[in-house]
């Protein structure tokens, strides 16, 4: 039988999987190192009292992205959301734009000239959030030990020039590592911050904050909750598909296939949740800087542990959920190529009666993988309240990000050992017909 030990042992025992694999480790210890040098001219700790009053804003979602990166004012505290917000707004444009349509259209050469526009928006974006960012540190009292327009020059080249590259090291994993650059950047800049977490978790019941009851509870939730969270995002509903028997060149024949198309229960990923959470802090935030009478009323309305706040971001997660799928699937094309590879789902006619049938089930798929996110997005809420804990790692949009990441890489280390030992058995295949042939 298989154990987690021998299965660890056989990613290293392939030669290029290991290289990639330490490859990618590498490159994400340059990350890391790179993510605890400051910037010039700044007191950390001045920086880290006010942080602590921002932790339920947009900062406090941006600090979890690039872990702790922002609170702690380093070279590469924007980390890769520049990038990940350039890749997002084309997407976004895509649905509006026919353009950019087009280029997504092209293969190879209209994937690179996207790259490069994105590549673009990702400096003019960094360049814009260090400017605000420096403007930011230097409106807190005693963070900046030397304020004025050399620092705010400094801080903007600076985090600009560290989100660029950041960028390129998240090319580098992709390109010559494992699994997904971009991502396994973030999934490590969350998962550094739970040692920590767990740490204080334990201080708190070593010091009678949290009861044994308490903790053993949570400990259930977690781990079901995690469950929970990879079953769902491997969940498909798989909607069959006939390949016909065809005639190709010369006499040849294709013989019929039978395959599926799967159509996933949370196609959208995190992105719902990353999308309601920055609507929800705009109140929060916006009252953090500035002191208007009706903002503050709407940000008490909207406070973490109220109902109203449950309510509506459960319904922006349900409609972003909708939204997002929306976007990054569509049924008319997946219709157009099933029916040039002269495919078709049994029982449905080709081209527009497909589509709408695809369409139909994906509605009905993506109902309950939003109420699932929404469920996901808020057990923690639930959970602390309960429980009455603080310190806990436990979040939903993190653990969906860090189970995601993972399945994810897992899912090619995997097709990497497949194919390894799919070359190994045609190479023996193709010495024994060499060694019958000798004898023939």
């Amino acid at each position: 039988m298989s154990t987690p030990a021998k299965n660890v042992a056989g990613l290293f025992r392939a030669p290029e999987l290991k290289e990639k694999i330490l490859f990618t480790l590498f490159i994400l210890l340059i990350y890391r190192l790179g993510s605890h040098i400051t910037v010039p001219s700044l007191d950390v700790g001045a920086l880290r009292q006010q942080f602590g009053a921002l932790q339920d804003t947009f900062f406090g979602i941006y600090d979890m992205f690039v872990g702790g990166g922002l609170s702690r004012a380093t070279i590469l505290a924007l980390g890769i959301m520049p990038y990940i917000s350039a890749s997002i707004m084309f997407q976004l444009l895509a649905a509006v734009f026919p353009t950019i349509e087009k280029l997504q259209k092209e293969g190879e050469e209209g994937r690179k000239k996207l790259t490069q526009w994105t590549r673009y928006t990702t400096v003019v974006l960094s360049a814009a959030q260090a400017y605000g960012y420096s403007a930011f540190l230097q409106a807190i009292p005693g963070a900046v030990t030397d304020p004025g327009s050399l620092f705010t020059f400094t801080t903007v080249t600076t985090l600009t020039v560290g989100a660029i590259f950041v960028m390129w090291l998240g090319e580098q994993i992709t390109e010559h590592g494992i699994g997904n650059g971009m991502s396994l950047m973030i999934f490590f800049s969350i998962i550094q911050t739970f040692p920590a977490a767990i740490v204080r978790t334990w201080e708190s019941f070593r010091l009678g904050e949290i009861g044994l009851f308490s903790l053993a509870a949570l400990v259930a939730v977690v781990v079901a909750v995690t469950a929970g969270v990879v079953a769902m995002t491997l969940a498909s509903r798989k909607i069959p598909v006939q390949i016909p028997r065809k005639v190709v060149g010369r006499g040849r024949i294709r013989e019929g296939q039978k395959s599926f198309i799967p159509l996933r229960i949370n196609s959208a990923g995190v992105m719902p949740i990353i999308f309601a959470q920055s609507f929800m802090v705009v109140p929060g935030t916006a009252a953090a800087f500035v002191d208007l009478g009706p903002l503050n009323i709407i940000n008490e309305i909207f406070a973490p542990q109220t109902w109203a706040y449950y309510i509506t971001y459960g319904f922006l997660i349900v409609f972003f959920t909708y939204f997002y799928t929306a976007i990054i699937f569509n049924p008319i094309d997946l219709a157009e190529n099933l029916k040039k590879q002269g495919g078709f789902i049994p029982g449905v006619k080709p081209g527009a009666r497909t589509a709408e049938y695809i369409d139909r089930v994906l509605t009905r798929v993506t109902l309950p993988g939003s109420f699932y996110l929404a469920g996901i997005a808020l057990t923690p809420f639930w959970i602390f309240d309960i429980f009455n804990i603080t310190t806990f790692f436990f979040g939903g949009t993190s653990l969906l990000i860090v189970v995601g990441v993972g399945l994810d890489t897992v899912q090619q280390a995997q097709q990497h050992l497949m194919l390894r030992h799919y070359d190994g058995f045609m190479k023996k295949g193709r010495v024994k017909m060499r060694g019958r042939q000798r004898y023939m």
